[in-house]
């Protein structure tokens, strides 16, 4: 078995072993594991299809449904012939065609229109689907036209006769990205840079009790919803689990089930804070809190769908109550905090993180684990402050550097990790260059 590429992207042609004796031939129609190793995607079929074709001639098409499907004859031989009509191909408009006998198969992906024409009597035509047919399904179809058959064509239907031509052809649009917590500061952020997507509250997607969608028609899912209240979360245990725990799990069972990328975003939380150097992917997490513990158990949960990214970031800053902006309305309106300064990481701007996250979609690489905040130097929330006076040409002085003992005093609070930096040179090795932070500041107050 092996894989030929054709000049429409994505579209490949499968070499498939046939083996024959004097009892006629045998042959894998569908082998996941060996199809996939030879380079076919693993778009996991869920419905056969097959489509008896009486009389030589008869010709089909051209349809673009929205699904990707493996085609392959089982008796007879077809010619088959398609047409790139996704939006923003680079191929969009270009066609193929290629006879197809028992012994090969084509993979047709989703938006490119597919069609065929019966070159024996008695040709049977089989197609595995990743989706089920639903009459409220939307396609797009294109001329027969556009292909040279061998044959004349001697039966065609009259829906396939009245297709349009190219020209007058709506490009199918590419699978949609869902994101979650759609008015967080990561969201907000990564509405700027993923416009296409569908964007949802808390209101319009609970994650721990999802909605119906159409799961088949979407790419991924970003969970950028979260419970937050580091301190609240300690008396409100259920709730924190709930949002942070029991929602990616059920996103994750989704994710399973339909085939998507999950992108899970997690904290240093999980992290005790106690180690001698910045925190790799690897190390072993070990949070200290209630809010900690929740987000720990949502990457296990997360980890359970096989196409997985986990982001791990730190001190986020976006659109939206936060630390820096707090900090600046301080220095405007002339008060000198008191701010920790035994508590060290890096600041990372929602932005930067939203385009890291991208990156991860884009570029495809290994699942997993990445670590994204802001690069520089580590530093205490304190530095932080300061740094914001400066830019902002208020005195840094001004800000007093005090311990969390002195912060909190005798008022409860969450325990949190003394040192949380997290060590990016995994995401860095997969092409993406997180911004420094106080670049980011700088950009941000700007």
């Amino acid at each position: 078995m092996y894989i030929h590429h054709t000049p429409i992207e994505g579209l490949l042609v499968v070499q498939l072993d046939v083996h024959g004796d004097n009892r006629g031939w045998f042959k894998e129609n569908w082998q996941r594991a060996a199809m996939i190793e030879a380079g076919l995607p693993d778009f996991q079929p869920i419905q056969n299809n097959i489509s008896f074709n009486a009389e030589k001639g008869v010709t089909r098409g051209l349809h673009a449904e929205p699904w990707d499907k493996l085609v392959s004859v089982a008796t007879g031989q077809v010619h088959g012939g398609w047409c790139d009509l996704r939006e923003g191909s680079p191929t969009f408009g270009q066609t193929y065609d290629i006879s197809i006998s028992t012994a090969k198969a084509v993979f047709v992906p989703r938006g490119v229109a597919n069609g065929f024409q019966a070159l024996e009597d008695s040709t049977t035509y089989s197609y595995l689907v990743n989706d089920h047919w639903s009459p409220d399904a939307h396609y797009e179809n294109v001329s027969l036209d556009l292909i040279d058959w061998p044959l004349t064509p001697t039966e065609i239907s009259a829906k396939d006769r009245q297709h349009p031509p190219l020209s007058e052809v709506t490009p199918v649009a590419a699978r949609t990205i869902l994101v979650t917590g759609a008015d967080g500061q990561l969201g907000r952020a990564l509405r700027k840079i993923l416009p296409n997507a569908e964007f949802c509250t808390r209101e319009q997607f609970d994650i721990t009790n999802p909605p119906a969608r159409p799961w088949r028609q979407y790419s991924a899912i970003i969970n950028a919803a979260a419970y937050t209240g580091v301190d609240a979360a300690e008396h409100d245990r259920a709730q924190a689990w709930a949002v942070n725990a029991h929602g990616p799990a059920q996103l994750a069972t989704i994710a399973a089930e339909h085939n998507l990328t999950l992108v899970q975003v997690s904290t240093d939380y999980v992290f005790d804070g106690t180690a001698d150097s910045a925190y790799s992917e690897n190390a072993p997490i070990c949070p200290l809190g209630a809010y900690g513990a929740s987000k720990a158990a949502g990457e296990l949960a997360a980890a359970t769908a096989p196409k997985h990214y986990l982001v791990r970031t730190s001190w986020v800053v976006g659109q939206g109550k936060n630390f820096v902006d707090t900090m600046a309305g301080l220095a405007a309106k002339g008060i000198t905090p008191q701010v920790v300064s035994d508590q060290r990481g890096r600041p990372t701007f929602a932005e930067d993180l939203a385009r890291g996250i991208k990156h991860l979609l884009d570029s495809a690489p290994d699942y997993g684990v990445y670590n994204i905040t802001g690069s520089g130097d580590e530093v205490g929330w304190d530095e932080v402050a300061m740094a914001t006076f400066s830019s902002l040409s208020f005195d840094p002085s001004n800000v007093h550097p005090v311990s969390s003992e002195q912060y909190f005093g005798d008022t409860a609070h969450a325990p949190r990790p003394s040192r949380s930096t997290l060590d990016l040179s995994k995401i860095e090795a997969s092409g993406f260059s997180p911004q420094n932070w106080r670049v980011g500041l700088a950009l941000y107050l700007s």
